[in-house]
């Protein structure tokens, strides 16, 4: 692949549409969840940490209508729906793992980074302040 512009990433290639299936942390997160095996919808909201049930829902349609997430519903009293990685699905388990390893690795120096950019700015917004604010004049009732 070529780093060239117009020649890896054009608006149909396959990479930006991996990319754009997994771009969001809760499929991230879900699939990685499903790296172990089967699981039912309330053990995935408990082991993801934060997602609500309806985007969790909406996750897991997304991927099942890519592929990587399959459906099954038993027959049985109550009902029971487990959730599973496909074939397509599992082929993300070592590209998961890695960006998890990559995460852990160097997700401290992200944060440092974030933090030191966002006090930046905030020093930034107050020395604009200051120069943007007119001189208070001593007399007021000088013209």
């Amino acid at each position: 692949m070529s780093l060239r512009p117009g020649i890896g990433f054009l608006s149909d290639c396959p990479a930006l549409l991996a990319m754009e299936i997994i771009a969001s942390k809760w499929s991230m997160v879900t699939l990685f969840a499903l790296t172990d095996g089967p699981l039912r919808h309330g053990e995935l909201v408990e082991l993801s940490g934060g997602i609500s049930r309806k985007v969790l829902t909406q996750t897991l349609r997304r991927l099942q209508a890519n592929g990587l997430v399959e459906r099954h519903a038993y027959a049985e009293a109550p009902p029971r729906v487990e959730y599973a990685l496909t074939d397509l699905g599992r082929t993300l388990e070592e590209p998961i793992r890695m960006l998890t390893a990559w995460a852990r690795e160097n997700g401290e120096a992200v944060v440092t980074f974030r933090e030191a950019a966002d006090a930046a700015r905030t020093i930034g917004a107050d020395q604009a302040t200051l120069v943007k604010s007119p001189p208070v004049d001593a007399n007021p009732n000088r013209l």
